[in-house]
């Protein structure tokens, strides 16, 4: 452990019972239903305590309360990793300024490229992972995309990366 974060703390909310990384930088808090929800350097803690990586997030979104979407990785094709949403999670937060800020600021910041294919529908995205050095291809389709048709749509732009 860092000589700062044993003098001050690692900023993370009294309560909080999540590990953070010794790297692991506190950006941002609130409390919600459950817990808290911590916006750091390597991700976005959420109730459990659990993080999500800033390349895992979909979407963020504010609709009277903090809706994220978080995605899995379902598959690869070629050099590029085929992500399929999860359902959205919502946290009630009196406050979401700073916290909806800085995780808009970090999934944003993590994307290098985005390209988009029509049709179907899919996002091709080249994302920084929080923590690693490198970038990583990512793929997901649009909301009733089925996931066939992602991986016919990704695979030709597979080919065209592969020369």
């Amino acid at each position: 452990m860092g000589l700062f974060r044993r003098l001050f703390g690692s900023g993370a909310p009294d309560g909080f019972t999540g590990s953070l990384e010794p790297d692991e930088t506190v950006i941002a808090s609130a409390p919600v239903q459950d817990g808290h929800l911590v916006v750091t350097s390597l991700g976005l803690w959420v109730p459990g305590p659990r993080r999500i990586g800033w390349h895992l997030i979909s979407k963020v979104k504010w609709e009277g309360a903090l809706r994220v979407v978080e995605a899995h990785e379902a598959g690869l094709e070629g050099p590029v990793v085929l992500l399929e949403d999860l359902p959205a999670q919502r946290f009630a937060l009196d406050d979401p300024g700073r916290v909806l800020r800085a995780i808009s600021q970090r999934v944003e910041g993590s994307i290098r490229h985005r390209e988009r294919v029509e049709s179907p529908g899919v996002w091709i995205l080249q994302r920084k992972i929080p923590g690693q050095d490198g970038v990583v291809w990512q793929a997901r389709g649009d909301a009733g995309v089925e996931f066939a048709a992602v991986r016919v749509a990704v695979a030709t732009f597979a080919a065209r990366l592969a020369g």
